[in-house]
């Protein structure tokens, strides 16, 4: 299946597609990729479909990631907006979007809920804990994409068939001029959740003045006070 968080970030561009005249390049990165599985960006409406699929593009690492999808950017030509999902499913790692844009030397905004073009210029309504705030930007620029946006519209059998008949373009590191040097890669040695332990103790005294004094003495020699 499609990462769920590039599906939202597809969601975006075929919006923004709706409202002005542009063409939509999907790009998906790895080794055996499921033809079946990435031919979907073209069933809802992306205009190309390029595959970067090569050995060397197994078990990389984020900056890795952003360093090849970087590089074929670039090979694809001008460009106006990149829209990534917010986070991989799986590592949830968060970094591969902001790392293209630092590659590619252009701004970044993160988290989107709401992406438009108005006047030239990129309006982006960006989550935060509480609410969300408004970002204007210039173009080129590059934007990740969050859930709140919203998900993949629906797409008919009729498409979904239409689609698996569609040429898809496939790039390997040759193709992109990448040497095994350019893709350094970090090797996991474990990957778990930190396990946290909390200890609580009720701190008494006869009366509420006497319990706080204890308290304060008891700061105090953990030295917190």
């Amino acid at each position: 299946m499609l990462n769920p968080y590039d599906e939202n970030a597809m969601e975006a561009a075929l919006r923004i597609k709706d409202l002005h005249q542009c063409r939509i390049t999907a790009i998906s990165m790895g080794a055996k990729l499921a033809k079946a599985v990435v031919r979907k960006s073209l069933a809802a409406g992306a205009d190309e479909l390029v595959l970067l699929e090569d050995a060397a593009f197994q078990e990389v690492d984020s900056y890795s990631t952003a360093f090849i999808l970087a590089a074929a950017i670039e090979k694809i030509g001008k460009y106006h907006l990149i829209l990534t999902g917010r986070q991989a499913a799986d590592t949830n790692a968060g970094v591969v979007g902001s790392g293209i844009a630092e590659i590619l030397g252009i701004p970044s905004i993160t988290l989107a809920k709401n992406v438009e073009i108005i006047e030239g210029r990129l309006r982006v309504e960006r989550v935060l804990p509480d609410g969300y705030e408004v970002v204007a930007a210039p173009l080129p620029v590059l934007v990740t994409v969050s859930h709140e946006l919203g998900r993949l519209r629906n797409i008919s059998l009729r498409e979904l068939m239409l689609a698996q008949k569609k040429p898809i373009g496939t790039w390997t590191a040759h193709d992109l001029e990448l040497q095994p040097s350019d893709m350094r890669r970090a090797k996991m040695l474990r990957l778990y959740i930190v396990q946290k332990e909390a200890r609580c103790e009720i701190v008494r005294g006869k009366t509420e003045e006497e319990a706080a004094v204890n308290l304060a003495l008891r700061l105090r020699d953990a030295k917190i006070l």
